[in-house]
């Protein structure tokens, strides 16, 4: 990619992906034909990945430390999964886009079955537009990436639902240990200040380090069963 379409496809201004460049947030471009700078995926990761912890509140120097304790060596993929959990913890910001504007972002065509793949996986929703779409910022580079798999869109809703059935049966069972943990409420059903105070708090304290064990035992687990499978074809 040239710098203009990196910059089309994170949906930043060129000034914006130079900044950063500037800053050494962003690794320099491998130098082309002309002298012209072109940039890969990793860029792309990595500028999606500093536009998420900037929608966070962090400024550049904290944003500077963050990428410095990441290994050097991670791949777009990984750099996409830790975009994917910082933005876990943003409010929906789900945006508007046409269909123009939507490929703009994917630096690719999209036909109708990409459209439906993108809407099986909650990456877009249709609006009463017919070109009109609610995108989620923080899962379309995913989202797009997906879409080179050779996975039907019955895959991918039936994938979807295994997800959801077993992170809600998760969620339930944390909650509930969350319960226990903080205690009962009283005789007449409410909880005393300091109860929920205690429970508030270890649900903040508790949240990041349980998406964060979810994502590591479910990559492993994974990882294990596509080796096994491999390994008996």
């Amino acid at each position: 990619m040239t710098v203009d379409e990196l910059a089309a496809r994170a949906g930043v201004t060129v000034r914006t992906v130079r900044f950063y460049s500037t800053r050494g947030l962003l690794p320099p471009p491998v130098l082309g034909p002309r002298r012209v700078g072109r940039y890969g995926p990793e860029h792309l990761s990595r500028l999606a990945l500093i536009e998420e912890l900037q929608r966070h509140g962090m400024t550049l120097a904290a944003i500077e430390r963050y990428l410095e304790r990441l290994p050097a060596d991670l791949s777009p993929h990984d750099l996409a999964i830790h975009r994917a959990l910082v933005a876990s913890w943003a409010p929906e910001n789900a945006e508007e886009a046409t269909l123009t504007e939507l490929e703009r972002r994917a630096g690719r065509a999209l036909n109708a079955d990409d459209l439906e793949r993108l809407a099986a996986m909650d990456v877009i929703t249709r609006t009463g537009a017919p070109d009109v779409f609610r995108v989620d910022p923080g899962l379309l580079g995913l989202g797009i990436q997906l879409l080179d798999l050779p996975i039907p869109p019955k895959a991918v809703l039936a994938a979807r639902g295994a997800l959801l059935e077993h992170s809600r049966a998760a969620a339930v069972e944390l909650a509930r240990l969350f319960r226990d943990a903080v205690g009962e409420p009283g005789a007449e059903g409410e909880q005393h200040p300091e109860r929920v105070a205690q429970a508030r708090s270890l649900s903040a304290h508790m949240q990041p380090l349980v998406i964060q064990a979810l994502v590591t035992i479910f990559q492993r687990s994974l990882s294990q069963e596509l080796r096994e499978w491999l390994g008996q074809t």
